[in-house]
């Protein structure tokens, strides 16, 4: 199966096609891009014209597209997702649903040995956005937590994953304070890839793109006045 996969649910945007011969071709934004505003508008598109002329590949070629869902940035996952659905409905292609916690938790054990593995988004507000791994069994489902809560948790169950993601990277001292370990600065693994998306999305049921939305977790930040 060749699938293109996307993923704007932090402030980096990743593109991949990931052909039927197990090829892939990411284009994905550097790890220091999360600490930038986001810009998806304008680095998208060009990095989905990018993934599929390295895999020489056409929109004919693809049999799905999959998608991180999130939790994650609002702007991120309706620019990220919008983008998903245009290109199924416009190419007749059925959409594979993702979430982006998961797909953040494949890099952590593409990086390290096998083992827990807790992704990390920053969900603003002074929040995070999490799940626990143990390979690809899930442990904890997505949940949005402060990080004081999210470290309370981890030591009552006894667990010592090793995390990664912008959520890690902001609250690394609290985190490293309790044991809990943390990727390098520079490692790719606090990024979302879609390489890991579209792995997943191999796995994952064709849908209507209509029925595909956004996992917020939580009420966005924005609310319309009364």
């Amino acid at each position: 199966m060749t699938l293109l996969g996307l993923d704007t649910s932090t402030a980096a945007s990743s593109a991949c096609v990931l052909r039927a011969d197990g090829a892939a071709f990411d284009v994905t934004s550097p790890p220091d891009r999360l600490a930038g505003p986001p810009k998806h508008a304008s680095e998208l598109m060009p990095a989905v014209a990018s993934a599929m002329e390295m895999a020489e590949v056409r929109w004919e070629d693809l049999e799905a597209i999959a998608v991180g869902l999130g939790p994650g940035t609002f702007t991120g996952l309706r620019i990220g997702i919008a983008t998903a659905r245009a290109l199924a409905t416009a190419n007749e292609l059925p959409l594979r649903r993702v979430s982006s916690l998961a797909a953040l938790a494949a890099g952590i054990r593409e990086n390290a040995a096998a083992g827990l593995a807790l992704p990390l988004i920053d969900a603003r507000r002074g929040e995070v956005f999490a799940a626990l791994y143990d390979g690809s069994e899930v442990v904890w489902p997505p949940f949005s937590a402060q990080p004081e809560a999210l470290v309370t948790r981890l030591r009552e169950g006894g667990f010592r994953p090793l995390a990664a993601g912008d959520g890690s990277l902001r609250f690394r001292g609290m985190l490293e304070e309790v044991g809990i370990p943390v990727e390098p600065d520079g490692s790719e693994a606090h990024v979302v890839r879609a390489l890991h998306v579209c792995r997943l999305g191999r796995e994952a049921p064709d849908e209507a793109p209509g029925a595909v939305l956004p996992e917020y977790l939580r009420e966005p930040d924005a609310k319309p006045q009364q």
